[in-house]
């Protein structure tokens, strides 16, 4: 069984946008070395949300890597730093990366809302994703 996370995250303000960009870096390399990732890839939307999705082999491997490291770090600065944040995670009996068609749906019909300082309209209304479908950037894989 393959356990799939997928957060979308827009970033309230250009103020925020190189700081944001520092530590998806930072979890990026932390991502690449972490206990039962499998794969995942980072994406957009037209709205400027920024997508992840991400393969693991266990739930308590994702919460590992959530709840350490640079990832654990940038945490506290998106309460300030976006203004949308919401998230998925399902499980898939294929180790396959989903289409974003996929994970748009899913967290469009499952998603929950995560806590932000300064929520969007969109947000406060309690949409979970924007209205196209995201496209995907990078391929993320585990270190060989």
């Amino acid at each position: 069984m393959t356990h799939i996370s997928a957060t979308r995250l827009h970033v309230r303000s250009k103020l925020y946008f190189l700081q944001f960009q520092i530590y998806v870096l930072r979890c990026w390399l932390q991502l690449k070395r972490s206990k039962g990732f499998r794969g995942g890839i980072l994406g957009g939307d037209a709205q400027g949300g920024a997508w992840t999705i991400t393969l693991w082999d266990s739930d308590a491997d994702m919460r590992a890597f959530r709840n350490s490291g640079a990832h654990r770090g940038a945490m506290p600065h998106l309460l300030n730093w976006c203004d949308e944040a919401s998230y998925a995670h399902w499980t898939a009996e294929a180790p396959a990366i989903p289409s974003m068609e996929e994970a748009h749906q899913r967290v469009s019909t499952s998603g929950k809302i995560s806590k932000v300082n300064h929520p969007s309209a969109a947000q406060a209304a309690g949409r979970t994703v924007s209205e196209g479908l995201p496209r995907v950037g990078l391929t993320l894989k585990p270190r060989a």
